[in-house]
């Protein structure tokens, strides 16, 4: 039994049980631990059930699984923690649409709070007592604030620290055998002045409807796990036979909807066959519990990287992802799934590609950053920008490259890069494989480098 002195004791000691109640249940609702699992840990739970509960919910998520209600008692039986089945049930009902990393944040203060508290009780002990040396009293106490301190700066860096990562880079470039700090694409151009798809960075690709984006995320996504990386592939149209197929399709030569839908011949069997094989231990995943509910996806990249350490990340396409915002118009959701992708692939140090749509303009069809569809703060958010265009759609002639043939040929156009500046090249394109692909010879080499607003050709490397 608490008596009334206990009692009051506890609500001087920093704490917010119903805080906690309301973070687990919107944890284990909604599937959200991924946005606090960074900073939260079981000791920011005053109440040692509550602690037990997201200790079970750590194991879970550890593991790669979804921590549902069922799954944490099973998981709190299999450690051996007592729990209160109806109040587990009582809590996971107390969620909402919280701001569940404030709410986290929170509880951290506390914690802190509590050990700080429970320091100056320590203190206050030991100088009472003449018989501990007065030094070792300020030393303890010093060590003590020392940690909690530390504890709270764990992912703070000097700017010694950063120059000696950029000194570690500088050495690599210098080197012989210098490699892609980033992921291969499998264009020479690109990947020479970016170093492949860098981790942290958000990239968008974007074009007009039926000029290649998704074909172009396809050949970059093969190329990357070509070399070796790891990719979580989302799409929202496709299901991932259609997408490996496309993969098969540019492999093998065989038209992709010829693999999915038409009778083969036996000699397109062999084809296929023969050149498939070295596509069965490519690390690229589909989850097909995901939907095209934004919270679902990240959860989902959060999962992959947790068990399988994926490089990056692929959405396709943004304009027909579900946001949870309400009251809020397309602009405002777009922004927002391009800024939680951003913080996304910087959390997690993997880059992420999303495919978005551009608007069009018959009156000018040659694409432009501004023509992003429903919301300027996609790019705002975005690293790298870059617009696929294929002007033999259109009948039309190449702005940049005039002369240069439009039949099997695509322009490949950065308009925004954060730290590798602007630039466009072409590439080739095959329309029976849906594949791009590099090309290094002729007209393909001329690249144009965007200075300020100015184009100017060039025939130097990138």
């Amino acid at each position: 039994m608490i008596t009334n002195k206990e009692a009051s004791k506890t609500e001087l000691i920093p704490n917010d049980t119903l805080m906690e109640e309301h973070l687990l249940g919107t944890i284990i609702q909604l599937q959200m631990v991924d946005s606090v699992r960074d900073i939260l840990t079981t000791q920011a739970f005053f109440l040692p059930a509550h602690a037990d509960i997201y200790r079970a919910i750590e194991s879970i998520d550890k593991r790669g699984d979804k921590p549902d209600l069922m799954q944490i008692v099973d998981e709190m039986q299999r450690l051996n923690l007592s729990f209160d089945i109806d109040k587990i049930t009582e809590i996971s009902e107390r969620w909402g649409y919280h701001d569940i990393r404030r709410y986290a944040e929170i509880l951290v203060e506390y914690q802190k709070r509590r050990e700080l508290y429970s320091l100056c009780k320590e203190i206050e002990a030991q100088t009472l007592n003449k018989a501990i040396d007065f030094a070792e009293v300020l030393k303890d106490a010093e060590s003590g604030i020392k940690k909690i301190a530390s504890d709270q700066n764990a992912s703070f860096s000097t700017l010694m620290d950063a120059i000696n990562g950029v000194r570690d880079q500088m050495t690599i470039n210098a080197s012989d055998s210098r490699k892609l700090t980033g992921s291969e694409t499998g264009f020479s151009r690109f990947d020479e002045r970016s170093g492949g798809l860098q981790k942290s960075d958000l990239i968008i690709i974007a074009g007009e409807t039926s000029h290649g984006k998704t074909s172009l995320a396809v050949s970059i996504a093969l190329n990357a796990t070509k070399s070796g990386n790891a990719i979580a592939f989302y799409s929202l149209e496709m299901k991932k036979e259609q997408i490996a197929a496309r993969m098969m399709s540019i492999q093998t030569g065989i038209p992709a909807n010829q693999i999915m839908y038409s009778r083969l011949l036996r000699e397109q069997f062999e084809v296929i066959d023969r050149n498939i094989t070295s596509l069965y231990d490519k690390k690229m995943f589909f989850d097909d519990r995901s939907t095209s509910n934004i919270d679902t996806i990240i959860s989902s990249i959060r999962t992959l990287k947790t068990k399988h350490d994926i490089d990056g990340a692929i959405v396709d396409y943004m304009q027909i992802l579900n946001v949870n915002m309400k009251g809020a118009n397309k602009e405002q959701q777009m922004g927002d799934v391009a800024r939680r992708l951003k913080n996304l692939a910087k959390d997690l140090d993997i880059w992420i590609i999303a495919i978005s749509q551009l608007n069009r303009d018959n009156s000018s069809p040659d694409p432009t950053i501004s023509r992003l569809r429903d919301s300027g703060q996609i790019a705002e958010a975005a690293d790298v920008v870059i617009l696929v265009y294929r002007p033999e759609t259109k009948s039309l002639e190449y702005k940049n490259f005039k002369g240069h043939e439009t039949k099997g040929s695509a322009l490949f156009d950065v308009v925004k890069g954060r730290n590798i500046g602007m630039m466009q090249f072409l590439c080739g394109f095959n329309s029976t494989t849906t594949h791009f692909y590099d090309v290094q010879d002729n007209h393909f080499l001329k690249a144009i480098d965007i200075n300020s607003d100015e184009r100017i050709e060039s025939n130097r490397p990138f």
